[in-house]
């Protein structure tokens, strides 16, 4: 199972529209390093919801629900989408600035590739920012 953190912009579609409409097909993603990561995602996989914008700062975990599969809204080959159920909302926001302020989470391409809308996550950042959040919260 991987980890990944998918970034959205909350204006358009938020962690509460994810719980709201308990799955959702996670799609509009077309720089070419985020869709390599998208046709890496496995149904099962583990993910980090970021809120962008003003917010900045991830609020809940989600579950892959799908393989990634051919975007049905376009003719394009080479976009890809995945379907994705919520889990919960962290106990708490963890900021962007606050994930910035550990050194377990330096290198982390959240920083290092700043527009990247999909974006891995190994165990020990999981377990940081899951830390950090106190995950626990309601859906």
């Amino acid at each position: 199972m991987a980890c990944w953190l998918l970034k959205t912009e909350p204006e358009v579609y938020s962690w509460e529209e994810l719980c709201s409409d308990g799955r959702t097909v996670w799609d509009g993603v077309t720089n070419n390093l985020a869709l390599i990561h998208i046709r890496k995602v496995r149904k099962g996989d583990r993910a980090l919801v970021y809120h962008t914008g003003g917010v900045r700062a991830v609020v809940g975990l989600a579950r892959v629900a799908s393989d990634p599969y051919a975007d049905p809204k376009h003719c394009d080959p080479k976009l890809a989408v995945f379907d994705l159920e919520p889990e919960k909302a962290l106990g708490r926001p963890v900021t962007l600035d606050e994930m910035k302020g550990r050194a377990e989470l330096a290198g982390w391409d959240l920083f290092r590739l700043g527009r990247l809308s999909v974006v891995p996550v190994s165990a020990e950042q999981w377990k940081v920012v899951l830390g950090m959040g106190k995950a626990g919260g309601k859906k």
